[in-house]
């Protein structure tokens, strides 16, 4: 995201834009990738709510948070590109706020990996996951990415919310 200083995040993150919804997508590669054609549409403020979730030491990827609401919305899956836009949006209202904070750090990209979209990018959420306890290693030479060292072990079973 650009510009982040001159965006208001919470307006964002209030906005459902006529989610939630369930979509029938009929594209075959898709349909073969992600196991079904019903896509889930989540609002925005229900990633926040799953990210509140995350107590200190313990840790959430972008794709639990699609799994549990694929499973409790009835759909195949829940449409990546937007969760990862919505739980960039989490962050960034988090940030925004003086109090009533999202531990948004604690939720992961896929394997394990930190968000460079995170307020402060992945040297940010590296600080604050080390706080709590969780060994950060890096990979690669150029481009450089970072992950949790076991983030298995410490993985957040999500509860049923809505």
């Amino acid at each position: 995201m650009a510009k982040e200083d001159k965006k208001d995040f919470n307006a964002m993150l209030r906005d459902s834009k006529d989610m939630p919804k369930i979509q029938t997508i009929t594209d075959e590669k898709s349909i073969q990738k992600y196991g079904g054609n019903r896509m889930y549409f989540a609002p925005p403020m229900d990633y926040d709510k799953v990210m509140r979730q995350v107590p200190f030491g313990k840790l959430l990827t972008v794709g639990a948070i699609r799994e549990h609401f694929a499973a409790v919305s009835g759909a195949d899956f829940t449409e990546p590109i937007t969760a990862g836009i919505f739980v960039s949006i989490a962050a960034w209202a988090s940030f925004q706020r003086d109090h009533d904070k999202t531990p948004y750090w604690r939720t992961l990209k896929a394997h394990g990996e930190l968000n460079e979209k995170y307020p402060g990018g992945a040297e940010a959420q590296k600080k604050m996951l080390e706080k709590e306890g969780h060994i950060i290693i890096q990979k690669g030479r150029k481009n450089i990415r970072y992950y949790v060292k076991d983030y298995e072990k410490a993985l957040f079973t999500i509860q049923n919310i809505r």
